[in-house]
């Protein structure tokens, strides 16, 4: 029979998406021994660290991400981001941080409605060849 322990792990694990990422332990070890106050660390600590961190991110891209799909884009945009930040309380924290990036919605000079994609600069189809006959 599992420990008490293993089936809170169970169920906790139930309701969360798969994770493939994973932060490194050793680093978050290392950034939180950088502090003079911070004396050792024990081994269980950069672990919980880890993970509180990946429970922070899926909340904050999955809130990001129905903010998207509330303005029907196709790409989770910083603009969508921050409307996540300041329309969660969860998230209050993070209110000054996002103050600098643009709000979602806007209209573009050329009339068209912009869902607050941001475009990278970079074309994902292929490039026409012109060849000289």
């Amino acid at each position: 029979m599992g420990s008490v322990q293993d089936q809170i792990k169970e169920k906790i694990s139930a309701d969360l998406p798969v994770i493939k990422t994973r932060f490194p332990v050793a680093r978050i070890k290392k950034i939180m021994q950088a502090d003079d106050d911070i004396g050792k660390v024990a081994q269980a600590t950069p672990l919980v660290v880890a993970k509180a961190l990946e429970l922070f991110m899926i909340s904050l891209v999955q809130e990001s991400c129905r903010h998207a799909r509330m303005r029907n884009a196709k790409r989770v945009s910083p603009a969508h981001l921050k409307q996540a930040v300041l329309e969660t309380e969860q998230f209050d924290f993070l209110a000054d941080t996002v103050k600098k990036y643009p709000d979602a919605v806007g209209v573009s000079s050329s009339g068209d409605i912009d869902n607050g994609e941001v475009s990278l600069g970079r074309s994902r189809g292929r490039k026409k060849r012109f060849e000289a006959e």
